[in-house]
């Protein structure tokens, strides 16, 4: 008889013997975890140093399809039922079997973390109960279809109940509740510090390469590659082009890994707020926010040299962007193909939304997160001026910017996101209205609303069949960008990383550096 289950977190780690150096790797990396605790935020960043020590139900493999973890399988029993069957030799780092009790309570806290500045609600909030079929078999109930339930549960790290129950997010901070099943044990972290993990010797998968591992968050990208070739570090992430070209030739000290990104860079616009914080007239006076008119919009769209952008500010690392996710992603169209650089039809819209003369507004942006985002930022200034805008810049770094854009305080916003796994994804975070009561929206910079497009995205999110589902992620996205130009899209990133020769790196769609997918090089 099925009972039905509420679940729990993680524990202690218990260390394994010091490393021998040749056996050891140091990655750099651009920035730290803000958390070591799985749940507080759902950030790359933070998702990839969790799968280090944790593991999810099912997890993405380098191209972001999904195979077994902690479960040996996931498979939808009817519409609104998961089936998922543990793996029997999945232990904890404290030798304890996986239970459908840990299932549970991560499911029960995942989503439910103080503080959290981006929760995992998304994920967790379709699931109505947890349900124990045998000692290894459980069953998750829906309270509507959701066909990407497998691929959300992905980014969910299981925790231990034992160790997890009553535990916060400064006991994970601290270590004292850092037992996951995955394969690496928690050593040492503190807040801007390097992250040490040793080998977990009972891992249940393969045996990660290296027994000791340092992640060493160096923000500059001109420090990271002088790290590389001093030797301080092994290993790094993020390489800007013009260093990716300088390692890419130096092979006989170095060697690089490139993946094309599923990430896309693009401009949220303020189109809700009748007075925008930084649109004014040319002569600084307030006047009503002309990003609230679609023609406004569309021209600022077509103002952009997206080509140029790539070639020239990039030096080729990305693929300039017209739909919201690169070829062949699931739910992108073939023939939503990047706007064409037009300024005497952007010059001809503005006109028409009577804005002949222009007006002035500020372009704001991180300084520190993308590959060339400031000067990203400061070229699209340059061809909004070229359009007869009085255009100014202000870049920030990434800790203010992430706070200041979740605030609402800019008008135009250089930001970057990456669908999981299908266009869905982004149009649920990006496009749809804000709704907290839904949990859609969340990430709406610029507060954009259609009832339209909010239908369809609704409808598709509730769609088990891949082809229905398709065609309704297609029609709102057309609708959202081509009709409405919700957000412009820029450019797809091109994920880098450059070591020291003898060490070799698998790279991947998602930007996750981890250590698990680095190794030594065949002598």
């Amino acid at each position: 008889m099925m009972k039905s289950l509420r679940a729990a977190l993680l524990a202690a780690p218990l260390l394994a013997a010091p490393a021998m150096a040749q056996d050891s790797i140091r990655i750099g990396v651009e920035a730290g975890p803000t958390s070591l605790d799985p749940h507080f935020a759902s950030l790359i960043t933070n998702i990839a140093f969790s799968r280090h020590i944790f593991q999810p139900l099912m997890e993405q493999d380098a191209r972001q399809a999904l195979r077994p973890a902690i479960a040996l399988s996931m498979r939808a029993v009817d519409e609104l039922t998961w089936e998922v069957k543990l793996d029997p030799v999945a232990r904890f780092h404290d030798g304890a079997p996986v239970t459908v009790e840990d299932v549970a309570f991560t499911i029960a806290r995942a989503g439910d973390v103080p503080n959290s500045p981006s929760s995992f609600r998304y994920a967790t909030r379709p699931i109505a109960a947890v349900e124990a079929v045998d000692a290894t078999t459980l069953r998750l109930r829906t309270t509507q279809p959701t066909p990407l339930l497998p691929n959300f549960l992905a980014l969910v790290m299981i925790v231990s109940k034992k160790h997890g129950e009553g535990a916060t997010t400064q006991d994970y901070n601290a270590g004292r509740v850092m037992v996951g099943t995955g394969p690496f044990r928690h050593v040492s972290w503190q807040p801007g510090s390097p992250v040490v993990m040793e080998r977990n010797p009972g891992f249940h998968g393969t045996a990660p390469a290296f027994a000791r591992v340092e992640f060493r968050p160096i923000a500059n990208a001109g420090a990271r590659t002088a790290a590389l070739q001093s030797g301080d570090v092994d290993l790094i992430e993020i390489v800007p082009p013009d260093h990716l070209a300088r390692f890419r030739a130096d092979a006989a000290r170095f060697t690089v890994a490139e993946s094309p990104s599923n990430r896309l860079l693009f401009l949220t616009l303020d189109s809700d707020r009748e007075d925008s914080p930084h649109i004014r007239g040319k002569d600084g006076a307030r006047i009503p926010n002309p990003l609230r008119d679609a023609r406004v919009r569309r021209a600022l769209s077509l103002a952009i040299n997206r080509d140029a952008l790539v070639s020239r500010v990039l030096q080729g690392q990305g693929m300039p962007a017209g739909d919201l996710g690169p070829p062949g992603y699931f739910g992108t169209s073939p023939d939503m193909t990047p706007p064409p650089f037009n300024l005497e039809e952007a010059r001809r819209l503005l006109a028409e939304a009577g804005w002949a003369q222009g007006f002035a507004v500020q372009v704001n942006g991180p300084n520190d997160r993308f590959v060339n985002d400031e000067q990203v930022v400061q070229a699209i200034a340059q061809m909004w001026t070229r359009l007869g805008l009085t255009t100014t810049v202000e870049t920030r770094t990434r800790a203010v910017w992430l706070s200041e854009a979740a605030q609402l305080r800019y008008s135009v916003n250089f930001a970057g996101f990456s669908p999981n796994p299908e266009l869905l994804g982004m149009l649920e975070t990006q496009i749809h209205s804000w709704n907290t009561t839904l949990g859609l929206g969340t990430a709406n910079r610029g507060r954009f609303s259609n009832a339209e497009v909010d239908a369809l995205i609704q409808q598709a999110r509730t769609t088990i069949d891949d082809e229905q589902r398709r065609a309704l992620t297609q029609r709102a996205t057309r609708l959202a960008l081509v009709d409405h130009t919700a957000l412009i899209p820029l450019y797809f990133a091109q994920n880098t990383w450059a070591m020291r020769r003898g060490f070799t790196y698998e790279p991947r769609t998602d930007e996750m550096t981890l250590a698990f997918s680095a190794g030594r090089a065949a002598r």
